[in-house]
């Protein structure tokens, strides 16, 4: 066979005759099809020998590159959904705390901690993948969890007094 001819006659013609339905194609498994069916193009042109029945091929490519597209938007909307349920780690007596006290109260902690907490919380890591992470041991990593979450349950939590001052009767 002879190698592909990357002229701008050839892609134009390409592109006339095919792009419009290869959209309409893509269209079926994702919502951004000219992307798709521009990274196949792009995929051809890459080729040294054309393939064999190239129309057919560029189907394939644009096939299975809108499938894998499509999975991976569904996986990215998953953990954005599930990183964007917040995780209820504090107690408060009025039982809610609100978001804009709590994200001040986690942007006052040192960084160590706070890195510590988003990981454990929102990044859901187990403490060896923290200790990895920020190049700690075990214990280090989880003292620094247990000490960044006191820290905020202090900055939000209503400071509880055992012995309420007394009032002189006047």
């Amino acid at each position: 066979m002879a190698p592909l001819d990357h002229t701008p006659a050839w892609l134009a013609r390409l592109l006339e005759d095919h792009s419009r339905a290869l959209v309409l194609y893509a269209r079926q498994w994702c919502p951004w099809p000219e992307d798709i069916v521009q990274e196949a193009l792009l995929e051809l042109v890459k080729q040294r020998q054309p393939p064999e029945h190239m129309v057919a091929w560029l189907y394939r490519v644009v096939r299975n590159r809108a499938i894998s597209a499509s999975r991976l938007q569904r996986r990215r909307e998953a953990r954005e959904s599930r990183a964007a349920v917040p995780e209820a780690w504090f107690q408060s007596g009025a039982g809610s705390l609100d978001a804009a006290e709590a994200t001040a109260a986690l942007a006052t902690l040192p960084l160590e901690l706070r890195e510590v907490v988003v990981a454990r919380i929102w990044g859901n890591l187990t403490f060896a993948e923290i200790a990895a992470l920020t190049d700690v041991s075990l214990s280090t990593a989880q003292r620094r969890y247990e000490r960044g979450i006191q820290e905020l349950q202090a900055r939000l939590e209503p400071s509880c007094t055992t012995n309420p001052p007394r009032t002189t009767p006047g």
